[in-house]
């Protein structure tokens, strides 16, 4: 095979365009280099702590490596490790979770499991979806990249308002793409910010994040947009500036992207003046093994040179044909290794679900509207509204141009709230098209936008009518009746709802009105709060307060991933 590789790059080289053949030239160069600073990193990263310098990414590039190094090299990082949490416990940071991905990714190269270090799940942390996003964008990239390291489930963190999946976190980065194609560590939350400009170590990394999900359209499309801009971000002499300079760390980003995506880095999109990424970290190298931040030898000497260490093992890794630099699969283990369960895809739903129940693929990938931006519902919108569950409203703007808007303070009708809750779990007409033949109420008439939303969910008895004929489609759907609808929407997904008296009457009457919950809602409003999908910091239920769209879609979206159909 490698025979025939070599005629047929010969025949290329003869017949095709002219392009830099650096990877050949720069192979000696980077062999030597990688074998330098790994000495270097065992020579003077003898004491290893918890944090990335000084640890963790000097544990990564020495184990990708293939470096001749002790075992108890890797031990002394893995009892560091352990002490820390047996101080400290699983969580390793308050706020940023991206600690956790990090000693994970080292943990594993290191041929230890991530899973079972002093009896603590190290990635149970990364189950909660709202915490590990709260640091910014940086927590749901080394959130996946830590997963699939060695392909670990998503934890059910039982602790978690929103228990996090691997699409989940997809999600939160192709919205957050900025319109250049790039991405930045604090814009796309919101869309005034979307025309901000890029920076390259996010952008790259972004990359690594997504690079196995090149199979999902949306993540394809992404990837191309942002390879152009990645190349833009490159000078003349193919460095790449981060936060004002040409540094080591930006341009290992990219190389780390290119070699996870399985682009070779003398792609000719990624060749200035001749010149790779590569090349331009080695022009940094010193003779010690050690590398510079810039040119000018400014910044932390420490942080570059354990980068450009990994960032340059990424790249011998790509040109030996191993796995990439976060595939970890190959690693050798020197811990108990506990099997990998095969994890669900996502949307699968629970074992117990009614069998008609199913996920709601995303059918428009970044959907939002102008006025949620900042909203604390924002993210149970868009993730509805991506999938065609929720719609907005046409709105005049204020130069009199139509706008599409959500209008999350307004309340929400009975139908309307029929329409979500079935679209929701994914009954459409074609497949319970025999349901709706009978109309169960006499005010739901069969030229009504809703007949068929009302009807289906009449049958599978999510709604009920005011009476035995009545629905009254057009009243404003109070906070109680949403509670009662919910979670019988719950039940048909395979969630359990059953509370018993004194459980009902403890979660309830931590709040000032409990009294006034209706006897038939008082179970479904506990389910709710207890279960997380009800907001329990308030002081009041206001069970017979109309509920705003806004409420009503982070109830939906809690239960969604709570049944594991997001």
């Amino acid at each position: 095979m490698r025979k025939v590789l070599a005629v047929i790059t010969v025949v290329l080289i003869l017949t095709g365009p002219a392009i830099p053949a650096t990877a050949a030239a720069s192979k000696p160069a980077l062999d030597a280099a990688v074998n330098d600073t790994a000495a270097y990193i065992l020579r003077t990263v003898s004491s290893l702590t918890v944090d990335s310098v000084g640890g963790g990414w000097a544990v990564l590039g020495l184990a990708r490596s293939g470096f001749d190094v002790p075992d108890s090299y890797y031990e002394s990082y893995y009892r560091a490790v352990e002490q820390y949490v047996r101080e400290h416990g699983a969580v390793l940071h308050d706020r940023k979770y991206t600690e956790n991905s990090c000693v994970i990714l080292s943990l594993t190269a290191a041929g230890y499991d991530a899973r079972n270090v002093a009896g603590c799940d190290l990635t149970l942390a990364l189950g909660d979806f709202e915490r590990t996003i709260w640091q910014g964008l940086s927590g749901p990239i080394f959130a996946l990249i830590a997963l699939d390291s060695m392909d670990y489930p998503v934890p059910a963190n039982p602790d978690a308002v929103t228990q996090a999946t691997r699409d989940m976190y997809i999600d939160v980065i192709l919205r957050r793409q900025l319109n250049d194609g790039g991405w930045n560590l604090a814009a796309g939350a919101s869309p005034d910010s979307m025309n901000q400009p890029s920076d390259p170590d996010l952008t790259g990394m972004a990359l690594q994040a997504l690079a196995k999900y090149q199979h999902k359209p949306e993540v394809k499309a992404a990837t191309d947009k942002a390879l152009i801009r990645l190349s833009a971000l490159q000078n003349d002499d193919g460095w790449t500036s981060g936060w004002g300079s040409d540094s080591v760390e930006s341009t290992v980003q990219v190389l780390v992207a290119l070699c996870e995506l399985g682009i070779p880095f003398d792609d000719p999109r990624f060749v200035k003046n001749g010149k790779t990424a590569v090349d331009n970290i080695l022009s940094l190298a010193n003779s010690d093994g050690s590398f510079k931040h810039t040119a000018d030898g400014s910044g932390n000497r420490q942080m570059a040179t354990e980068q450009a260490m990994y960032g340059l093992v990424a790249a011998q890794r790509f040109l030996d044909g191993k796995n990439s630099l976060y595939r970890m699969t190959d690693a050798v283990q020197r811990g108990e290794l506990l099997p990998v369960e095969e994890e669900k895809p996502a949307g699968a739903g629970l074992p117990g679900k009614n069998p008609d129940v199913s996920s709601v693929p995303v059918s428009n990938a970044g959907r939002t509207f102008p006025d949620i931006a900042g909203h604390a519902n924002r993210a149970a919108v868009e993730a509805l509204a991506e999938r065609g569950i929720i719609n907005g409203k046409t709105s005049t703007s204020n130069d009199g141009t139509p706008a599409n808007v959500f209008d999350p303070d307004a309340t929400m009708t009975r139908a309307e709230f029929a329409a979500i809750v079935t679209r929701g779990l994914g009954f459409g007409l074609t497949h319970n098209s025999q349901l709706i033949m009978h109309n169960f109420f006499d005010d739901v008439n069969a030229d009504d936008w809703f007949f068929e939303a009302v009807n289906i969910a009449a049958y599978y008895e999510i709604v009920k009518g005011i009476s035995d004929t009545s629905f009254n489609p057009e009243g404003a759907i109070t906070r109680q009746e949403a509670a009662v609808m919910v979670t019988r929407a719950a039940k048909l997904c395979g969630i359990d709802a059953e509370m018993g008296e004194a459980a009902i009457r403890d979660t309830l009457a931590q709040f000032g009105d409990y009294r006034s919950v209706a006897s038939w809602a008082t179970s479904a409003v506990a389910f709710c709060y207890d279960a997380g999908i009800l907001d329990d910091t308030e002081f009041d239920i206001g069970p017979g307060v109309a509920i705003r769209r806004c409420e009503i879609a982070e109830m939906l979206y809690r239960m969604l991933t709570k049944a594991a159909l997001l």
